[in-house]
């Protein structure tokens, strides 16, 4: 009787047809996304800053360890400092990120767009910087807008190789520590490699005897700030 059973079942699966294959389905989904960000910052502005002209600036993106609440963190190295010290002629603009956070491209534009309305800057002098982890915001910030910005310059850091050549159009000086212990010194000499494959207008140092700090010397450098003012975007 279990013959006969199993008999039947296997001619009855016999008289089934076979099954098509799937069609796969293309499709594209679109959607407009926002969120909410809050980025607390500091501004110095330039001795005899005034409203009846425009002024350049500096969008400074700070290092890992500034993070946190205190605003004054972001005046310990680079631009903010040699402001507060002994005062640059640009206004100058420094976010922090909160503990624990690292730098969105589209909080900075929206927080650039904010300063922008409400002072006067020259917006064909807008510089942007940035050293270690702030190196990776500037890079990932111009590569997103690279017609925002004059020039940029990234300290100890690197970014994403892939999409360097974005950054063709934008004056980039690369600067690192040949010491460096923290992003070694080939992440940031193949950035400059690949721009410059990419005809970009970029200058590459090398500073032999820097470990990870190789910011202090060129931020300290009154020659770097006259490079920033040596470029300009087209309007």
């Amino acid at each position: 009787m279990r013959t006969l059973v199993l008999a039947l079942a296997f001619a009855a699966l016999a008289l089934k047809p076979a099954l098509a294959a799937s069609r796969p389905t293309d499709a594209t989904f679109e959607a407009t996304l926002s969120r909410r960000v809050a980025l607390p910052y500091r501004v110095w502005l330039p001795s005899g800053y005034d409203s009846a002209k425009s002024w350049p600036a500096i969008l400074f993106l700070h290092g890992s360890g500034e993070r946190g609440t205190d605003l004054s963190f972001v005046a310990r190295n680079g631009p903010p400092h040699i402001a507060e010290t002994r005062g640059l002629p640009f206004v100058v603009i420094a976010p922090q990120l909160p503990a624990g956070e690292t730098w969105s491209a589209d909080a900075l534009l929206a927080l650039l767009d904010h300063v922008q309305g409400s002072l006067r800057i020259d917006t064909t002098r807008v510089y942007l910087t940035g050293l270690s982890m702030g190196a990776y915001g500037a890079y990932e910030t111009a590569i997103a807008a690279p017609a925002r910005f004059a020039a940029l310059l990234a300290v100890s850091g690197a970014g994403n190789p892939v999409e360097v050549c974005k950054l063709a159009g934008v004056p980039t000086w690369i600067v690192h520590g040949g010491k460096d212990d923290v992003i070694p010194v080939d992440w940031g000499r193949e950035m400059a490699r690949r721009l410059e494959n990419c005809k970009g207008d970029v200058r590459w140092t090398l500073e032999s005897d820097a470990g990870h700090d190789a910011w202090t010397k060129v931020y300290d450098d009154p020659a770097t700030y006259d490079w920033f003012l040596a470029h300009r975007r087209a309007p």
